[in-house]
């Protein structure tokens, strides 16, 4: 009656075309196994493994703090030492070696600088690199090119609405050059930047377009985009003077 636990099966009749892919995954699942599986895993992540340590400059311990409330990110530091060194770490798959797999860390290092870590974790990231910011053209490629960009996104949002938007090819460069010069301007924080522009541009469309008529088309062009966000950077301005 309860089948060990797995749902009841049932019987399909289905065409050729669409129960020949569904026989393939089941009888790939025969023949790979989870031991099988298991394994090439644990030998992919041990030989060609990449971890990704992003915003290490928040637990970076800054020059003459080493015994204030900054003493703890020198022990998470310490934490990471063994890892980063090569150990062996105990997953519920079975042991993972660290030895050979690549580490990369990354940080802003705003009030700290990759000095302040500790020795033996600069001598395990040996290789330092600066990346540049990012220019009005890339913002501009952020916007055009990624199949999920901002832009894409905040079309698809509206068509839930029964609403067209357009955003013109001008207004997506007007946009890319806004959050350039407030990047300049105020704090370098990347592509985020475009998020607070873009969320500025569409707020008043997003509030309207439940009362919209269905199938209404909204079109934002250069002038849109100058009335919507040309005071952030008029503001940028003025916080130079604020002291």
């Amino acid at each position: 009656v309860f089948n060990g636990g797995r749902p009841p099966m049932r019987k399909r009749r289905l065409p050729i075309k669409e129960a020949r892919p569904i026989l393939s995954d089941v009888i790939m699942n025969q023949l790979a196994g989870d031991d099988g599986v298991i394994a090439a895993a644990k030998e992919a992540v041990e030989q060609a493994g990449i971890v990704f340590i992003d915003e290490i400059d928040k637990i970076c311990t800054k020059d003459g703090m080493r015994d204030s409330a900054d003493a703890s990110a020198e022990g998470v530091q310490r934490d990471l030492l063994p890892l980063i060194e090569g150990c062996t770490v105990p997953t519920k798959y079975g042991n993972i070696c660290t030895d050979h797999i690549l580490f990369i860390a990354s940080g802003a290092f705003m009030d700290a600088k990759p000095s302040d870590l500790l020795a033996e974790m600069q001598g395990r990231l040996p290789i330092r690199v600066e990346l540049k910011a990012l220019t009005e053209g890339d913002l501009y490629r952020i916007l055009k090119e990624p199949e999920h960009s901002i832009i894409r996104q905040q079309i698809a949002l509206m068509k839930t609405e029964n609403v067209e938007l357009e955003i013109t090819d001008d207004a997506i460069r007007e946009i890319a050059k806004v959050a350039a010069e407030v990047n300049m301007s105020v704090e370098n924080i990347g592509a985020r930047r475009l998020h607070t522009v873009v969320e500025r541009i569409v707020e008043e469309i997003s509030f309207e377009s439940p009362d919209m008529k269905p199938g209404s088309k909204v079109v934002i062009d250069v002038s849109k985009v100058g009335s919507r966000v040309g005071d952030m950077v008029l503001k940028t301005d003025l916080t130079k003077f604020v002291l």
